[in-house]
């Protein structure tokens, strides 16, 4: 899509503080952090919402959540917790319609979360 932030920052049209890129998914810090580290872990190819995935993108949703676990271990906190957050659709909190994995962690983390 050509449109789209997180395609254009896949592609490196726009820059971004890279944590991880292969080809299947990105990683990269958010620009509006939540907490002391904040990645946000894309696929490369354009997924609008969670509503659009199909059977085949179960292992792009697992290589996901595996990338957000190894990135935990990497930055130090896994042992003591991190949370990762998929938002769908405008009332879920999507800002970005294209799937994303929130990975946030360096802080104890509240419950319910907004």
């Amino acid at each position: 899509m050509t449109d789209c932030l997180f395609c254009k920052i896949a592609s490196r049209a726009i820059p971004a503080a890279l944590v991880h890129e292969d080809d299947q998914l990105v990683a990269f810090r958010d620009i509006n952090p939540q907490a002391p580290t904040h990645v946000l872990i894309i696929p490369r190819r354009h997924i609008s919402t969670l509503d659009e995935l199909e059977a085949d993108d179960d292992v792009t949703v697992g290589a996901m959540v595996r990338l957000a676990a190894a990135i935990a271990r990497e930055e130090g906190f896994a042992a003591a917790g991190y949370r990762t957050v998929f938002n769908c659709n405008a009332d879920g909190g999507q800002t970005v319609f294209h799937i994303h994995l929130h990975l946030l962690g360096g802080r104890p983390l509240t419950w319910p979360p907004g």
